[in-house]
């Protein structure tokens, strides 16, 4: 904690690209789960290819796809994109299983009844079925987010990642008190996200509470 107060410019600096490194992957992956996770909770086919490929993709190293990154986008190395992609694909990778099943757990006779009341599929989904199935949606966005959270620093082994450049530095100087930081950072970093998703989960759902 005394390396964070004495360098504080230092450690904000490291806390803004861990920051950015998660979020963004986060918004992106999320964005794209929503559609695949739809297309899977209604076709027996998909879910048989998404999530199995899911799980492969989940698999592969992150410092692999780190490094390949660059070759197949056609970056500089020390792009941050080279983290964001990753991070993006393992976003995908465990939101696509949560999207689905939160969709697929939609009450039969809800659904029904807003097919009933003249709603289209589109409208039915923004209105009924999305809305229905954002508690499970929001714990499997917590779940990716705290682990993009600790996957960032993984860049560091190629010149970015946040915290991660903490920890390289300190064992690079024997500088334990830069590897706590990092560390320090990265643990609050995430519970102040996991936090944050829970209340925003909370406040989007309020019949959920009202049922308990």
């Amino acid at each position: 904690m005394t390396w964070i107060f004495e360098n504080w410019e230092r450690f904000w600096e490291v806390t803004e690209v861990h920051l950015r490194l998660s979020v963004v992957p986060v918004l992106i992956g999320f964005a794209l789960s929503i559609p695949l996770g739809w297309f899977a909770s209604r076709s027996a086919t998909a879910r048989a290819v998404l999530f199995p490929l899911a799980n492969v993709l989940f698999t592969i190293p992150s410092i692999a796809l780190i490094v390949i990154t660059p070759v197949l986008v056609g970056v500089k190395i020390l792009d941050e994109i080279n983290v964001i992609v990753p991070l993006t694909i393992y976003t995908v990778a465990l939101m696509v299983r949560s999207v689905a099943d939160a969709l697929s757990a939609v009450p039969g006779h809800v659904t029904a009844a807003a097919n009933a009341m003249g709603f289209r599929p589109l409208r039915r989904f923004f209105v009924v079925d999305f809305p229905l199935a954002l508690p499970v949606t929001i714990a499997g966005l917590r779940v990716a987010t705290v682990s993009n959270i600790s996957m960032v620093s993984v860049g560091a082994l190629v010149g970015l990642g946040g915290y991660g450049q903490l920890f390289t530095e300190g064992y690079q100087t024997d500088n334990s008190a830069k590897v706590f930081a990092g560390l320090i950072g990265t643990v609050v970093l995430a519970a102040l996200a996991d936090g944050l998703l829970l209340l925003v989960g909370r406040a989007l759902t309020p019949w959920a509470r009202a049922g308990r």
